[in-house]
């Protein structure tokens, strides 16, 4: 079924992950989106371009990357629930906005489809903007809120939930798939998720802050100012102490899944597409009966350190990611030195079954 049949199918639809970003975020109460094409993730704004105007919102095709990033600043600084989406590269020429709103402590949602890389690389998957997406990617001490979605009903679901976080924590949040997870066509459910914040709850979350101009509030209002520059002695220190305290609350907002890992010998921890086929690989091992689990961090910002840990006495743990080693180091920060940590990367830009994860798997069963 096309994105366009979808609006109105009862029940599940069968769409895209990318077509599933959009219909969740104009359900989750999303109403501008500002960007520019870029493969794997076109269906997002061709998506959106018809369906916001038809739900009361606005779609502008920016010039560039840069100028869609500051639209959405511009945007979310008037408490509107906005978006935008790009891959790797276009992500990196976004971060100057990103950061400043970061700094300015103005909400948004971005998301990263991700293609192979460095530099244009090609548009095969890849994981190699994890550390991008959760080590802050651009200047300063910023950090952003990262979901990993691994379906497409998550990339439907996991819209409601950036919304509310970026305003809940007046933060950017990122959301973190892949060429797989954007162009996989898997039945959705167009639902809300159960605890799915309204649209103008999420809204309302913004009435203290958002800039709306005298007229709204009243003569007597006092005036509103969304900055990220502190000049005056100590006020940069503080603003930076204030977002360390905001940063350390987010940890009330980790997630993560985990399967067959109570008789596990070796923990696998995967996130996104990856994960689905480390899944595939472990169920048929321990078909075979092999004793491994499965770890899924679902927000890689904060990471889901504490649980992971939890697992550790008695275990190994083996890392899943395609890339050359990004989320092994946070997994081995968590693990502490607690448990034997190995790594396997898969290239960016190849695509694999669930058949070339089991020989790394037995072998990570069988060192010692």
């Amino acid at each position: 079924m096309s994105a366009a049949h979808a609006e109105n199918a009862p029940g599940r639809v069968l769409i895209k992950g990318n077509e599933a970003v959009a219909f969740g975020a104009v359900d989750a109460g999303c109403r501008c989106y500002f960007g520019y094409p870029i493969t794997p993730q076109n269906e997002i704004p061709e998506t959106l371009s018809w369906l916001l105007p038809e739900n009361g919102g606005q779609f502008v095709q920016a010039e560039s990357e840069v100028a869609a990033s500051n639209m959405l600043l511009g945007a979310a600084a008037c408490g509107i629930p906005a978006m935008t989406s790009s891959s790797g590269c276009g992500i990196s020429l976004m971060q100057e906005a990103i950061s400043y709103m970061a700094g300015s402590r103005i909400p948004g949602v971005i998301v990263n489809m991700q293609r192979g890389g460095p530099g244009l690389g090609d548009i095969g998957p890849s994981q190699g903007d994890y550390f991008q997406a959760v080590k802050g990617g651009g200047h300063g001490d910023h950090r952003n809120l990262a979901l990993a979605p691994a379906t497409a009903q998550e990339c439907y679901d996991f819209m409601f939930r950036a919304f509310a976080l970026a305003f809940r924590y007046a933060n950017p949040v990122m959301v973190l798939g892949d060429a797989m997870v954007g162009q996989i066509k898997e039945p959705v459910r167009r639902v809300p998720p159960a605890g799915a914040l309204r649209p103008e709850q999420i809204r309302a979350l913004a009435a203290d802050w958002r800039l709306e101009g005298y007229g709204a509030r009243g003569g007597n209002a006092a005036p509103r100012l969304l900055k990220s520059v502190y000049l005056a002695e100590g006020a940069l220190a503080e603003r930076n102490r204030m977002l360390m305290r905001s940063y350390e609350a987010m940890r009330a907002e980790t997630a993560w899944e985990q399967s067959d890992v109570d008789d596990a010998q070796l923990v696998v921890v995967a996130f996104g597409s990856m994960a689905r086929i480390a899944r595939s690989a472990i169920r048929r091992l321990r078909g075979q009966g092999h004793k491994l689990g499965l770890f899924r961090p679902v927000t890689l910002y904060p990471f889901p350190d504490e649980a992971l840990r939890a697992l550790a006495p008695g275990r190994r743990f083996l890392v899943i990611e395609q890339n050359i080693g990004q989320m092994v180091e946070d997994v081995r920060l968590a693990l502490n030195g607690t448990a034997e940590t190995r790594w396997h990367g898969v290239m960016p830009g190849l695509f694999i079954g669930a058949e070339e994860l089991v020989d790394p798997m037995l072998q990570a069963l069988k060192e010692k």
